[in-house]
């Protein structure tokens, strides 16, 4: 054999043998269950006691629960973005809902494509251009519909009959048996719910139907005692939520000029569901009639309404979710498989007399996250170290054995799956939140720390600081008290230190709204 016969033979052993090492650590299957506004209040594996979710509490028991998992920009499309390329909205290129993300930018599906993975994107993707980096995709256009929803595949456009919900989960189970099974596979697995407008699914629409849920203990907040943004916003049960649209207090045909996507919703259902609808519904609008609330018994009204919507809708959630990991099961993938549940953001259920996310408040900041990684991680394990959105995407890689990028801003979370605490794992996490003027919410930045939210509304130059020790619920904010300023002092500098190795750059200047106002039922 000749020098260059010989080595080409050298090389292609090699190349055997990686093959052969590669296939016998047999690199794990990932799962990523996300879903949308999905407090975590409302996972029963956190403790709240407002439902019951057995499902997502298997995740728990299994794997590790996550008591501070936070988010970059709580909002939907910017949250997606930042999951997808590791990247924090500024460079990433989505700040809010209206733009739309860059498809040829670096995203960890991308990279465990080229290295080997069967990948996959089924049901809301919310991110305007089509999806890149997946080997199969059909995703709902838009926010999507709860009842016989449309689907985007490379084909075109197609509607499939039945709940939202139960249509994801079909469809990712009818991927995960068409797949080619030798191949590890990434399965995005992304419902629409629990978004407004909160439309329940056939099997949960009396749900809760005599059930009286504890108000929160700052429903009727006023707002004092803070900055200002927190008295302008538009996002109050009492004020906002709007009676048929969000509350469906009359029959989708019936409802009038603010039925809004509530009547859309309602025509796109076919006769069976239109009278198990009405059937579920009428007593809800009997009983407003009858008890004519106004004022605070209209916000308490309105909260309970509100919840047993937002949980019926949940209870699909966890209903799914059950569903695909006892696909797992029965085929033999539980144990090499990462399972991951996550939303997109928090979500307030009536804390602060609020629906819908956006601040750099806990409820909206935090996130669900469960993980599940047979072998690796301790079942029924904790932890409350701050990880992020942003670090998704370096922890799919490592887990996979794919280089991460050094241009990613998160980092791996594989040490805590596996019981470590790094010495030098995060203090304190930067937050932005751009969006203007959807709910009126003020633009805003600011730090969180295991003890402290330092928020900055740079509009108008106005700061907040809480303890959340001592002040849980956020109601008083310390920020300029004399004995506080050590703390803030040093905040500040870390709110500057974060920007610096972030690259934040300025925020781009507000554009006033064209139709200024409170808050209307918006695919957000």
């Amino acid at each position: 054999m000749d020098r260059r016969k010989f080595l080409l033979a050298s090389c292609a052993a090699g190349v055997t043998g990686l093959a052969q090492t590669s296939a016998s650590k047999k690199r794990p299957n990932i799962l990523l269950m996300f879903s949308d506004d999905h407090a975590y209040q409302a996972i029963s594996a956190y403790g709240h006691k407002l439902n019951q979710t057995p499902n997502l509490d298997r995740l728990a028991k299994e794997g590790m629960l996550f008591t501070s998992a936070l988010v970059t920009n709580s909002i939907c499309a910017p949250s997606r973005a930042v999951m997808l390329t590791g990247k924090y909205s500024h460079l990433n290129g989505v700040l809010d809902n209206v733009m739309e993300f860059n498809p040829a930018q670096q995203t960890f599906p991308k990279l465990l494509q080229a290295a080997g993975y069967q990948t996959a994107m089924i049901g809301k993707w919310h991110l305007k251009s089509d999806p890149t980096g997946f080997d199969h995709w059909e995703v709902l256009p838009g926010q999507g519909n709860y009842y016989n929803p449309d689907f985007i595949t490379k084909e075109g456009r197609h509607r499939r009959e039945g709940y939202v919900t139960d249509v994801v989960a079909d469809l990712a189970m009818e991927w995960l048996e068409k797949r080619d099974k030798t191949k590890p596979f990434m399965l995005f697995f992304q419902q629409k719910a629990p978004h407004r407008n909160w439309m329940p699914g056939p099997k949960h629409l009396t749900d809760y139907e005599d059930h009286h849920f504890p108000e929160p203990a700052t429903l009727y907040d006023d707002y004092k005692n803070r900055a200002s943004p927190a008295s302008k916003q538009a996002m109050e049960i009492g004020k906002d939520m709007v009676m048929n649209a969000d509350l469906k207090v009359v029959s989708g045909d019936q409802a009038g000029g603010e039925g809004g996507g509530f009547r859309a919703e309602y025509n796109r259902m076919n006769a069976q569901q239109k009278a198990a609808w009405d059937a579920a519904y009428k007593r809800r609008g009997d009983d407003f009639q009858r008890l004519k609330p106004e004022g605070r018994d209209l916000t308490g009204w309105k909260y309970q309404q509100y919840m047993k919507d937002y949980l019926r809708c949940v209870a699909s959630v966890d209903d799914n979710a059950g569903r695909v990991m006892k696909y797992l099961d029965d085929n033999k993938l539980t144990d090499n498989t990462l399972v991951v549940y996550m939303s997109d953001q928090g979500f307030y259920l009536g804390e602060h007399g609020w629906f819908d996310k956006r601040w750099i408040y806990e409820e909206s900041i935090r996130t669900p996250l469960l993980m599940r990684w047979p072998g690796v991680v301790k079942p029924g394990s904790k932890t409350d170290l701050m990880v992020a959105n942003v670090d998704m995407a370096q922890t799919f890689l490592e887990a996979a054995g794919v280089p991460e990028p050094t241009d990613m801003q998160g980092r791996s979370i594989v040490p805590i799956l596996k019981g470590q605490k790094p010495a030098d794992w995060r203090k304190a996490f930067y937050f932005h939140y751009y969006e203007l003027p959807v709910h009126q919410v003020a633009r805003h930045e600011g730090v969180r720390t295991d003890r402290y939210t330092l928020a900055h509304f740079y509009d108008t130059d106005e700061w907040e600081l809480f303890d959340r020790q001592k002040d849980p619920n956020q109601m008083v904010s310390i920020y300029g008290k004399p004995e506080y300023a050590k703390i803030e002092a040093g905040l500040k500098a870390d709110l500057a230190r974060l920007k610096a190795e972030l690259k934040v750059p300025p925020p781009p200047p507000v554009v006033p709204a064209k139709k200024p106002g409170r808050a209307k039922p918006a695919a957000q």
